[in-house]
């Protein structure tokens, strides 16, 4: 039996019963896994490219919607996250739909540590194949803006570091680090360091497709 998802999770955005209308997509779905790979949350955009409601995805491992032509490739890569052998992969996607369709796109895995380097969760970010008009970039958001250090803090959990080993590289402490951490939780109300690396995703700060993460210069002050 598949266990339930764990009590105050979040997703990048709110919770959401249904996919959202085909109109209302943004460029990349993202989903929290737990390291069991059991979907915890997933944005609308995500529940949209499954055509499933949160009710069908939230609490299952993530290779069940996952169509079978690249489901051991799939499995693989998350297994490599989750033994901590790797700190992120970036495969193609197909996804099998209750309706008996499919749809593709490129999806990448990153995992996230806890603060003694364990993988405590993955984030997963999905960018679907469908063509796209081009928009003007959004104007900076004066709420995402980071101070240079909790950039680079960020980037180092976005990574996989260690809190040692960050602390190390940004000589600081290790209850420095811990410090720059849990005033990003509570900024961002998020709960744990999956959450916030999702969130910062989700919201540009973290662009997607760069390696090693890199926080956007516009979001820095």
């Amino acid at each position: 039996m598949e266990a339930s998802p764990a009590p105050g999770a979040i997703c990048p955005t709110q919770r959401t019963g249904w996919p959202a209308p085909a109109g209302q997509l943004s460029e990349f779905c993202v989903a929290n896994l737990d390291h069991n790979l059991l979907v915890l949350e997933a944005n609308a955009e995500f529940l949209h490219y499954l055509g499933r409601s949160a009710t069908d995805v939230y609490g299952r491992t993530f290779s069940k919607f996952v169509h079978p032509s690249v489901e051991r490739l799939v499995s693989q890569h998350l297994a490599g996250l989750r033994a901590g052998t790797r700190d992120r992969f970036t495969t193609r996607m197909l996804a099998e739909r209750p309706s008996f369709t499919v749809a593709s796109g490129m999806l990448t895995g990153i995992a996230v540590r806890k603060a003694g380097g364990e993988v405590s969760g993955i984030v997963m970010l999905l960018r679907p194949d469908r063509a796209r008009a081009a928009v003007p970039p959004p104007e900076p958001d004066q709420r995402k803006t980071l101070s240079e250090l909790d950039a680079r803090v960020l980037e180092g959990i976005a990574t996989g570091i260690s809190t040692a080993r960050l602390a190390t590289k940004l000589y600081l402490s290790r209850q420095g680090i811990e410090y720059h951490v849990s005033a990003m939780l509570r900024r961002f109300k998020t709960p744990n360091r999956s959450a916030l690396v999702s969130k910062a995703y989700a919201q540009g700060i973290l662009p997607v497709g760069q390696w090693p993460p890199k926080v956007s210069p516009e979001n820095i002050h």
